[in-house]
C-alpha cells in the first residue's frame, strides 16, 4: 500500500514523500475516472452502464458482507453504526484505546480474509471520544496507533471546516468540543458558552468573526433573476453599482 508506505518515511525524505503522494493521486483518479467515464452515459464519450453498476455493486456487497459479519460476531461486541461506500465506523462500547485497536486489527484480518485477493480493509483511525452526526459529518480525538499520545482534533463536514460559516461559529464549536471532550463537564461548557454570547451581546468582539466569505461566478446566473442570486452575488452586486471597479473575478 503507497500511503502506508509513506507513513514509515522519515521527515528527511521529501523527495520520497512528493513521489509516493504522486502515485497514490493517480491511482485513486484512475479508479474514479474510470468510474465515471463510463457512467456517464448522457455526456460521456464511451459509456459502458453495465460495466458501472458492477462496480457500484460489487463495493456495495462487499460493504453489506462486512457490515452483517462484524454485528453477528459474539467475541468483539462490536456494532456498525455506519457504512458508507468504502468506510465502517465500528462501535466498541466500554473499550480502552488499546483494547479498541486489538479488536479492530482483528475486524480488519477477518474481513480482509472473506475478500479476494487485493481487496483489502484497513483499519485507518480510532476515535475516542467522538460526536457521529450524520452522514459524512463527525468530529472528535483521532488515533492512527495505540502509542500515539498527543491528541489529534479531526473534524469532517461540520462547521468548523466548512467554508461556508463565519468565525465567531467555528472558533465557537471547536473550543465547546474540545472542552466537552477533555473534561466531559456540561457544567464548564455551559460556563463557556454563556461567557462568549455575553461577550458578543454586549459588543466585545471583532466584527471580523461575523464577516460570511463565499465565492462569486458571474457569468453563470444569467438564468436567474435578481432576486433569486446567491447572497454573495447580491452583495458583489450593490457594491459594484457603487464602484464598477470592484468587480470580483471569477470564484473569487
Amino acid at each position: 500500500m503507497v500511503k502506508q508506505a509513506m507513513k514509515r518515511l522519515s521527515p528527511l525524505q521529501k523527495i520520497l514523500h512528493r513521489s509516493f503522494n504522486a502515485r497514490q493521486l493517480a491511482l485513486k483518479l484512475i479508479a474514479n475516472v474510470t468510474y465515471g467515464y463510463t457512467a456517464a452515459g448522457f455526456t460521456g464519450r464511451m459509456p459502458y452502464a453495465e460495466l458501472a453498476d458492477n462496480i457500484v455493486q460489487c463495493g456495495r456487497s462487499t460493504l453489506e458482507k462486512a457490515i452483517s459479519f462484524v454485528n453477528a460476531h459474539d467475541k468483539w461486541k462490536a456494532k456498525v453504526i455506519y457504512g458508507d461506500t468504502d468506510s465502517l465506523f465500528v462501535l466498541l462500547k466500554g473499550c480502552t484505546v488499546k483494547e479498541s485497536f486489538r479488536i479492530g486489527n482483528e475486524i480488519v484480518s477477518a474481513i480482509t480474509a472473506m475478500n479476494p485477493n487485493l481487496v483489502t480493509l484497513k483499519m485507518e483511525k480510532l476515535y475516542h471520544p467522538c460526536f457521529l452526526l450524520t452522514k459524512k459529518r463527525y468530529v472528535g480525538y483521532s488515533y492512527e496507533s495505540p502509542e500515539q499520545s498527543e491528541l489529534v482534533f479531526d473534524a469532517k463536514g461540520i462547521e468548523i471546516v466548512r467554508r461556508d460559516t463565519c468565525g465567531a461559529v467555528s472558533k465557537t464549536l471547536e473550543k465547546s468540543l474540545r472542552l466537552f471532550f477533555e473534561h466531559q463537564n456540561t457544567s464548564e461548557l455551559k460556563a463557556y458558552l454563556q461567557r462568549q454570547w455575553t461577550q458578543i451581546l454586549s459588543g466585545r468582539v471583532s466584527l471580523q468573526d461575523f464577516v460570511f466569505t463565499k465565492e462569486v461566478r458571474f457569468g453563470t446566473y444569467y438564468t436567474r433573476s435578481s432576486s433569486s442570486l446567491p447572497p454573495a452575488a447580491i452583495v458583489a452586486t450593490k457594491a459594484m453599482r457603487a464602484d464598477p471597479r470592484v468587480e470580483p473575478r471569477y470564484a473569487e
